[in-house]
């Protein structure tokens, strides 16, 4: 019955993660996602999908009991005096790690796994077999150690006999090798979203930027554990702020980009060797920038210090009636042959689901 159970419950979460496969995209284009997230957990809303239980207790209101004709509505409510031809709406909340949401996010959209490069500062803890228990599984039972400690338990009570050596093990002699977690370096990442809130940059623009830097994150957590994040927001002026001011700020003002690289530069500079980090920065804007002056300011940074140090730098311009898109434009003709820039049109909420595409299948 146990294995039955089992089986029921891994078919369960097979087609749960099949519904989200399904219905990828759009949960992709939803902010209300981002604010489901738990520790490492994420709820979301699917079709009702059941399997069948038995409830214990007394049925009290159920079928067959208390007062009532053939005929009379349940719980005393009226239906409705008409056919309908609409389903009725059943949505079920189902808890998903993000490890697996970035595994289907991976699937849906073939992304390629990362390699990252050098060994980093966060410490990974792997086990290896260098100590001895009293007990453990008979597959790591210590044949040599056991052997010994018998002999001399022999020796000791006077049950050795040297013309006759046969050494029996006890319980008590039983000795198994175990495992002692020691620390690694592991492959490190620093991750830096950067986000225009200037006042061309609309409340809809920005939930754009919000929904796809919490699909990127996703997805780079999958690959590096304990990632060091960082956020900046920018108009004229740029500032490093938190998660929750990220994604709940709301700004005015002008357009200074070359604020926010500067801001970036100077973060990586004190904190960050290069050699050791992994680094993806993402700047989402609307393009509209201030002056000819500030983008040759942009670009020369760009080109001396940001893009030399990423594994990958990437621009992703969110349209708005508001902007002149002109950034992109400058960015790709200076950028032509440079493959670790890697820009993104993002005209919809439709079209995040390609942007992410766009940054993230290249595999660096």
């Amino acid at each position: 019955m146990i294995l039955k159970v089992e089986r029921d419950l891994y078919r369960f979460r097979q087609i749960v993660r099949g519904k989200i496969k399904e219905n990828l995209r759009k949960f992709m284009s939803q902010g209300e996602l981002v604010g489901r997230v738990g520790k490492n957990i994420v709820s979301i809303p699917l079709p009702q999908i059941d399997i069948p239980t038995f409830r214990y207790g007394e049925n009290e209101t159920g079928v067959g009991q208390g007062d009532g004709d053939s005929g009379d509505p349940v719980d005393g409510e009226e239906g409705s005096s008409s056919a309908g031809d609409q389903p009725g709406r059943h949505m079920l909340e189902v808890e998903i790690s993000l490890e697996e949401l970035a595994d289907i996010l991976g699937d849906e959209l073939e992304l390629p796994r990362i390699e990252p490069k050098g060994g980093g500062e966060i410490m990974e803890r792997k086990s290896r077999y260098t100590t001895i228990h009293s007990s453990g599984p008979e597959s790591l039972r210590h044949v040599k150690r056991t052997f010994r400690k018998a002999l001399k338990r022999q020796i000791q009570i006077g049950a050795y006999d040297p013309d006759r050596p046969i050494i029996i093990p006890v319980r008590e002699d039983r000795v198994y090798r175990a495992a002692k977690p020691s620390p690694t370096p592991e492959a490190s990442a620093a991750v830096f979203y950067l986000m225009d809130v200037s006042g061309s940059m609309g409340d809809e623009q920005k939930e754009i930027v919000r929904i796809e830097a919490f699909w990127i994150d996703t997805w780079l957590r999958h690959h590096y554990p304990n990632v060091q994040t960082h956020y900046i927001v920018h108009d004229a002026v740029a500032h490093e702020v938190d998660q929750h001011t990220f994604y709940h700020l709301k700004e005015s003002g002008g357009t200074k980009i070359s604020s926010a690289y500067e801001l970036l530069d100077r973060i990586i500079t004190e904190e960050y060797d290069p050699a050791q980090w992994n680094m993806y920065p993402f700047h989402f804007s609307d393009g509209d920038n201030w002056g000819s002056g500030d983008t040759e300011k942009c670009v020369n940074l760009l080109q001396s210090r940001l893009v030399p140090i990423s594994n990958q730098f990437c621009y992703g311009q969110v349209e708005s009636p508001y902007g002149s898109g002109q950034f992109l434009k400058d960015l790709t003709e200076s950028f032509e042959e440079e493959e670790k820039l890697v820009t993104s049109n993002i005209t919809s909420r439709e079209k995040i689901y390609d942007s992410i595409k766009e940054f993230l299948g290249r595999g660096r």
